[in-house]
């Protein structure tokens, strides 16, 4: 009964995440990414839009998941464990989507060898994982990219020794710059072609002003439910406890909290258009 209850609380939080933040922020991250000439401002807040939409629709659909099996007894183990607290790209690797990453690691990293076959071969072995990472996400160049972004900056976290070069710079510093390159590849990642891909990127990199119809961008993104959803996003995506651990002893006001938004969910799936999740693209 303790794992039914937790898993039909797991599943009203992963609903919650999914209608009350994903699909809202879907709608910012969508307007900027089908502007021609945002400004650097827009730009910005488009990717972070999308990094979070990313997360927390991801994080949903894998804790319904989950829920779903609890109330069947099947115990499935996380696979999120506040990934943008992470301070390097191996950390995030451990954190982020663990059920592809343990796999990724197990039947592919290490049959190639991993690191047992000299450092040559596991720099090697790391770019071939991460290509096909890409690759398993879909078969166009935004993929490749992506995959190649997340496999070199692996290679070079070794070839600077992570520890040594990360312990130069505090633990906020160390995350924030971790974040910042993982935004960059969700850039890429979302992107429709490589060449809107790098637009996106140096408008973000380079102070640009919007251009013609696209000025009349900050009145759609910038409203006050956006900017406290942003917030909001930034506070619970960086904070250490998630669903997965709150949900693990249920209290009075737990389950209050976690009743309430669900019906607050379900009031606004039905005023919302219907928008799939971001893994059934894949």
């Amino acid at each position: 009964m303790d794992k039914f209850a937790q898993g039909v609380a797991l599943f009203m939080l992963g609903l919650a995440k999914k209608i009350l933040i994903a699909n809202v922020l879907a709608q910012a991250a969508d307007a900027v990414f089908a502007t021609e000439a945002p400004g650097t401002l827009d730009a910005w807040f488009g990717a972070l839009a999308y990094a979070f939409q990313l997360y927390f629709d991801f994080s949903a659909y894998s804790e319904m998941a989950i829920g779903l099996g609890l109330m069947f007894g099947f115990e499935c183990p996380r696979n999120f464990d506040a990934p943008y607290r992470a301070d390097s790209f191996g950390d995030f690797w451990q954190r982020w989507h663990i059920s592809l990453s343990s796999w990724l690691r197990d039947y592919l990293y290490i049959p190639l060898g991993g690191n047992r076959t000299g450092v040559g071969r596991t720099y090697v072995n790391l770019m071939v994982v991460f290509l096909l990472c890409g690759l398993w996400h879909g078969a166009g160049w935004t993929f490749v990219v992506w995959g190649i972004w997340h496999g070199l900056w692996l290679v070079v976290e070794r070839i600077l020794d992570r520890k040594t070069f990360y312990a130069r710079f505090p633990k906020f510093a160390r995350v924030l710059l971790t974040f910042l390159l993982l935004t960059v590849g969700w850039v890429i990642f979302r992107a429709p072609t490589l060449s809107q891909a790098t637009g996106m990127l140096s408008i973000m990199f380079v102070p640009t002003a919007a251009q013609g119809g696209s000025v009349l961008l900050s009145a759609v993104i910038y409203t006050r439910s956006n900017l406290i959803l942003m917030a909001l996003c930034t506070v619970l995506a960086f904070q250490p406890v998630q669903a997965f651990d709150w949900t693990a002893k249920l209290t009075w006001s737990k389950t209050f909290i976690t009743t309430l938004l669900f019906a607050l969910s379900l009031m606004t799936m039905f005023a919302q258009a219907f928008r799939s999740f971001l893994y059934f693209q894949f």
